[in-house]
């Protein structure tokens, strides 16, 4: 461990501390399903597990969260397992952290923390890198008051230093305000630029599907296997954190873009979500979102209702955050790890849901690629609901337009016509109003 700098080591022995206070809203209905989701974090950022375990609390501590025997028993365990460094899977504050660090004589890191030294890491665009440094700007404003050890000290100044009698922790919230300003401008330059592409591709036009659901529901290994991308995809939370886009093939479809984002999680830190809003909004402009589920997570239910809380918030939800305002494709992924018997249970629960909430369900392994084409079908069919049949009739030699009909349009029919001079193709094909238009201004550019 570093303290002087206040970062967390990788390979550095970890105790994780998962707070269960009574009568606080779980966001997991099993406390081990909990503990599990915190190792997890953990060894995303190379932490060594040392042990972990849940701490009944009957009422938060305001100075140290839990009460003294609770840090006695923490203390032994440290002691025991050779942490070096603790883990509270809550939120503290920045007092509660203060005190806890000074009785465990160990550096301590709440669920926030974590998270955003794991998206530190993983940051690999200039704009991820921004919204990391924001965020934790902001986690680190109210901070200070631990940050430091020499606030009783008063440093002179004068013009943009400060001036005289300002505290070092005064100017240090001043300096930290400048640069969280600064990366706001950069960041809403960065919002312009993706709402610029976002035109672009809506006049080309390319529809949009978003890949969206729970961190390590295997949203990349999907994107992989549909795209042929290499993108990095791992049993690890929070693999993906910067977006990613491929082009696709869909079936009535020229052209289609596929959207990897950043995985939600519960208690996502606020300052997260607020510095990913750029992010985000990339969901927020898709024509089909794909919801990719671990069907085979004891937690898959709390995990679903979860994200849907989260496209509520982004304003995909209809008021009362039930009916989606844009289609959603739920992908029942990991189906290769059930047990048959609840694979069929899960099969009859599908068919149930699609009756009552009109909801699209694919169950599918992006792993071994198993339901992958009825995914893309299926995303096909929502893209092209509106395409109407059209009866043409071309020249046989005429190859432009007829390629273009047979890569663009789904072509239901193509029969010869007549002989000799008169030979021609009769074609019966669908195609959407927007594919229809780009066929009608091809015509027109051919005849001159």
């Amino acid at each position: 461990m570093d303290d002087s700098k206040g970062e967390v080591t990788r390979g550095a022995r970890a105790l994780v501390v998962c707070p269960d206070i009574r009568g606080r809203a779980a966001t997991t209905s099993d406390p081990a399903a909990r503990i599990e989701e915190a190792k997890g974090l953990a060894l995303a950022i190379g932490l060594e597990i040392a042990e972990a375990f849940a701490v009944p609390i009957r009422e938060a501590r305001p100075g140290t969260l839990f009460g003294e025997g609770q840090i006695d028993n923490i203390l032994v365990q440290c002691n025991l397992h050779e942490a070096e460094l603790v883990i509270v899977d809550g939120s503290l504050s920045a007092v509660q952290q203060r005190n806890l660090e000074e009785k465990l004589k160990r550096k301590v890191i709440d669920r926030t923390g974590l998270i955003l030294e794991i998206f530190g890491e993983r940051a690999a665009t200039a704009e991820g890198r921004l919204q990391v440094e924001l965020a934790h700007l902001d986690y680190q404003a109210g901070r200070l008051v631990r940050s430091w050890t020499h606030l009783e000290r008063q440093r002179g100044g004068f013009g943009f230093l400060g001036g005289p009698g300002e505290t070092q922790i005064e100017a240090d919230r001043r300096m930290i305000r400048d640069r969280m300003a600064r990366i706001r401008r950069e960041l809403e330059q960065v919002r312009r630029t993706r709402g610029l592409h976002r035109e672009r591709r809506g006049k080309a036009p390319w529809p949009v599907l978003a890949l969206v659901g729970y961190t390590n529901a295997g949203k990349s290994t999907l994107f992989n296997q549909l795209t042929g991308a290499g993108v990095m995809a791992q049993d690890l939370l929070f693999a993906t954190l910067d977006p990613t886009m491929r082009a696709i093939r869909l079936a009535g479809v020229d052209k289609a873009i596929l959207s990897d984002t950043v995985g939600f999680i519960s208690d996502l830190p606020t300052q997260l979500v607020a510095a990913f809003r750029a992010t985000l909004e990339e969901v927020t402009a898709a024509d089909v979102v794909i919801h990719v589920r671990d069907i085979a997570n004891p937690e898959t239910a709390s995990q679903k209702a979860h994200v849907l809380d989260v496209l509520a918030d982004l304003g995909l939800m209809e008021e009362g955050g039930f009916a989606p305002k844009v289609p959603i494709i739920e992908v029942w992924n990991k189906w290769d790890l059930l047990p048959a018997e609840q694979v069929a249970e899960l099969l009859r629960a599908a068919r149930q849901q699609s009756e009552d909430e009109d909801q699209l369900i694919v169950p599918l392994s992006a792993l071994t690629g198993e339901g992958c084409e009825e995914l893309l079908e299926a995303a096909g069919r929502l893209l092209t609901g509106d395409a109407r049949e059209h009866l043409l009739t071309l020249e046989a030699g005429d190859g432009q337009r007829l390629a273009w009909l047979h890569a663009h349009g789904d072509v239901l029919e193509d029969v010869d016509a007549g002989e000799g001079e008169d030979h021609r193709r009769r074609l019966r094909v669908r195609l959407t109003p927007r594919e229809w238009g780009r066929y009608c201004r091809l015509s027109e550019d051919l005849e001159g």
